[in-house]
């Protein structure tokens, strides 16, 4: 089976109903390019706003479902497309998650995947606005094959990405902010970026499956300063985790490439990986460190 997917690249504006609009937009023209499952980039919403701890932010953050839901929603009915949208959900009172809705292609909320690994680091204090993940590991069948979801921060950890494999899932997506800290950016830059593209990769080769990550361009700066340079270069892994396609650094662009599903099956029949898993032995990875 073969399935198109359509990656959404861009930069964002301080106004949320204007970065809607573009993503919306972004998203019905891939849909009219022939993606068949589009994903946006982390938090797409809003500019990076965890650069600060500034409670005004809050605000920013809307119940799912809810208006940013139903517009994908009716997007993906009209034109018979799978959507995975990065979102801000507030719960509750006091209670906020990064979240990922999943909508499948007649327009109906298949779940959602809230951040499981919560960053805090200096221009990511993401620790002071989202509770962590509580919907565990999962993958989803859409009418386009078995996807599973993962954000950001989660893609430096293998745990994630085996256990969403394990639960069948075929493609991992990766709704992704990152960049470089301009001051940092040549001393430290290309390895930075390496080790983001190689963690990712080897998603791909440890689970034999295919690995899309979706990531913003531009710099931004909500709270003055320095502030982050996005680094683009949204790419989309194969099986053996060789690189399909990648986008450019720094432009606005709808990275689209046809896969073939059943590689997946060839790749894990060939390189069984999760045959000579050693269950038995991996009990000490539900601690902290072994002292």
């Amino acid at each position: 089976m073969k399935v198109t997917l359509g990656l959404l690249q861009h930069a964002c504006s301080p106004n949320p109903a204007e970065n809607l609009k573009k993503t919306l937009s972004l998203a019905e023209k891939a849909a009219k390019k022939g993606a068949q499952i589009i994903c946006t980039q982390e938090l797409f919403r809003s500019q990076y706003f965890c650069q600060a701890e500034n409670h005004d932010y809050f605000k920013l953050a809307e119940p799912i479902p809810g208006p940013s839901t139903a517009a994908f929603q009716k997007l993906a009915k009209k034109h018979k497309v799978v959507i995975v949208a990065s979102l801000f959900e507030k719960r509750a009172s006091g209670l906020y998650h990064n979240t990922a809705v999943i909508i499948d292609a007649d327009g109906s909320l298949l779940g959602i995947y809230r951040k499981m690994h919560i960053p805090d680091d200096p221009l990511y204090y993401e620790k002071f606005y989202f509770t962590p993940g509580d919907t565990g590991f999962k993958a989803w069948q859409t009418k386009y094959g078995k996807i599973g979801v993962l954000i950001c921060w989660d893609q430096w950890y293998p745990e994630g990405a085996r256990l969403t494999a394990m639960d069948g899932a075929e493609i991992l997506f990766y709704p992704t902010a990152i960049g470089w800290h301009p001051k940092e950016k040549a001393e430290y830059g290309v390895n930075q970026h390496g080790a983001w593209e190689i963690s990712q990769r080897a998603h791909a080769v440890a689970n034999g499956c295919y690995v899309a990550s979706v990531n913003r361009i531009g710099v931004e700066t909500p709270e003055g300063g320095d502030g982050i340079e996005f680094w683009g270069q949204s790419f989309i892994a194969g099986t053996s985790g060789q690189i399909l396609v990648k986008a450019s650094q720094d432009k606005e662009e709808i990275l689209l490439h046809t896969l073939d599903l059943d590689k997946v099956d060839v790749t894990r029949t060939h390189w069984p990986f999760l045959r000579d898993r050693r269950i038995d032995a991996y009990g000490d990875l539900t601690k902290r460190f072994r002292d």
